[in-house]
């Protein structure tokens, strides 16, 4: 629900700050006051084009503040969803500014937002309906989700449906056209299985080769000093024979001097250490010992990976994984019609399901859309349309324009004289008969809900009497569910009023003003009887407002 609104330098409106309650009020003026302004500035606060001849002659720019109530769920989600973040029970603030030499910036909670953003959710803030508006109940793209609101009409199962048809449509799609292509290129496809199934890669194999191979060729280059330390260290006149025999030597001699004792001592363990470093030795010759032919077989097993991972751009560890899709597109193929026939029959089946589902829907709507003619009908009477008929029609439309949400075309269609043809509400209604009709709509689609505030602008432009009595009724029955907002020259409307908001334009002989105030019951009587007498304001005016205030 709007709650505020704050306008700075728009036109002729300086400064105006306005609050506004639930239920219907009514804004009154003499024609030019300025009533015109206010539902522009309304409407740039909700998304509206950011004209720059909207700033007031003399101003850097125009600014209008529009505040609403905590947002429900789905604005509070969308906006949340464009990166503004409302914190949950907080109002909601919609600024937005219009320099004088042209561009506009708006705000939502004081956070960067566009245009765009704010002609998305406003349509969920306020419906505003004027002779002029081409939304709303006059865009028939809204007119069948009017329709499944009115007749709580659930299109859970052919949204179901319509999405399985078409995952099956395309996975049908898809593989006739993996078939396409592969057919084209079954011989290619045919070589690189056979050449994949020849080599049988395994995942981890070229790191477990290439680990192998450093390993061997580690060996290799130790292998010489392998054999050097040998030579060394072996045989008659290796160092570990000569240890040995010195040590002969010196157990025949170690008793003659305690030194000589010592130094066999040495050399025993010298000929110990020498042992353990050649059996050290011998389990590393062992360890590194390779066979040069498996060392080359090794390689070319390396290189052959390496060289079939390039030709098909894909790392050496994925050629096992290509293998098998080669193989499984290959068998695809060869499969042939036989899968196609299958998804085939899915679709077809898919198809059924969505056909029998959207059937049940048309005729949902079509029984809700005879409900509402019905109650629509009922409210032209009253509203001086007794000779108008209006339908709501429930068209197929072609295969092309099905969805999740049927294959219905709906759309309100009005006849304004006996024997007339129906025809689209704006082509034939004039500006007060479509004000009417929009009402009686409203009044009939009460219980689908909307936007929390609606703006009627001159809904009783032409008529007079009980059927602005009648229109003020309607209005105020509305306005027990939602926030009315309602511009007219009406006084038997006006009187409907929970709230009287009185437009007017001042000069001080240089400069012209438009402000907007609130009125008291006093102000409102004397309002309410200027517009049945008009200029000069009379006691049988004053007492006729009173009549109508009483009664309202």
């Amino acid at each position: 629900m709007l709650t505020a609104l704050s306008i700075r330098d728009v036109v002729l409106i300086e400064a105006l700050d306005l609050d506004f309650g639930p239920g219907l009020g009514v804004l009154t003026g003499e024609t030019g006051a300025g009533k015109s302004i206010l539902l522009d500035a309304l409407g740039l606060a909700l998304g509206g084009r950011g004209d720059s001849g909207l700033v007031r002659h003399g101003a850097a720019q125009a600014v209008v503040t529009a505040s609403f109530e905590p947002p429900a769920s789905d604005i509070a989600a969308l906006l949340d969803d464009n990166g503004v973040e409302v914190e949950p029970g907080e109002p909601l603030l919609i600024r937005r500014i219009v320099k004088a030499d042209g561009g506009s910036r708006a705000f939502v909670n004081n956070q960067p937002a566009s245009a765009t953003l704010l002609r998305e959710i406003a349509p969920r803030l306020v419906e505003i309906h004027g002779q002029h508006d081409d939304r709303g109940l006059l865009n028939p793209r809204g007119h069948r989700a009017l329709l499944d609101a009115f007749g709580r009409v659930d299109t859970g199962d052919a949204t179901r449906a319509w999405s399985a048809y078409r995952e099956a449509e395309a996975a049908l799609t898809a593989a006739r056209a993996e078939i396409e292509t592969a057919a084209r290129d079954r011989e290619w496809l045919e070589h690189a299985v056979g050449e994949l199934r020849t080599l049988a890669p395994e995942p981890g194999e070229e790191e477990a080769l290439a680990d192998k191979r450093r390993s061997m060729q580690r060996a290799e280059k130790v292998a010489d000093d392998l054999a050097a330390i040998d030579a060394h260290l072996e045989g008659s006149d290796g160092g570990l024979a000569k240890l040995r025999q010195a040590a002969r030597v010196l157990e025949r001699v170690a008793a003659d001097h305690p030194a000589l004792a010592d130094a066999l001592a040495a050399v025993d363990r010298a000929v110990t250490e020498a042992d353990a470093a050649e059996d050290s030795l011998r389990e590393a010759r062992t360890a590194l010992s390779y066979d040069p032919r498996a060392l080359e077989d090794d390689e070319t097993r390396l290189f052959e990976l390496r060289a079939m991972a390039r030709k098909h751009r894909v790392q050496p560890d994925d050629l096992a994984a290509l293998a098998d899709d080669l193989a499984a597109r290959l068998e695809r193929l060869e499969a042939g019609e036989g899968g196609i026939a299958t998804l085939q029959a899915a679709v077809t089946k898919a198809h059924a399901a969505y056909d029998a589902a959207a059937a049940i829907l048309s005729g949902q709507r079509r029984a809700a859309a005879t409900r509402l003619d019905v109650a629509v009908a009922n409210e032209l009477a009253p509203l001086k349309l007794d000779a108008a008929r209006f339908r709501t029609v429930v068209a197929e439309v072609p295969a092309e324009g099905w969805s999740a949400a049927g294959r219905d075309r709906v759309e309100f269609e009005i006849s304004t004289n006996p024997g007339a043809p129906f025809a689209p509400l704006t082509k034939i209604a004039s500006g007060g008969e479509l004000s009417r009709f929009i009402l009686a709509l409203k009044v009939a689609l009460a219980e689908t809900g909307g936007a929390a505030t609606m703006v009627f602008d001159e809904i009783d432009r032409g008529v007079g009497g009980a059927v602005a009595s009648a229109i003020g009724e309607r209005l105020a029955r509305l306005a027990e569910s939602t926030q009315l907002l309602v511009v007219t020259h009406s006084p038997q409307v006006a009187a409907r009023g929970a709230a009287h908001l009185l437009i007017a334009k001042s000069s001080d002989g240089t400069v012209t003003r438009t402000g907007v105030r609130h009125l008291d019951e006093d102000e409102r009587r004397e309002e309410i009887a200027r517009m049945l007498s008009g200029a000069t304001i009379t006691d049988e005016a004053r007492a006729q407002a009173d009549r109508l205030l009483e009664t309202a």
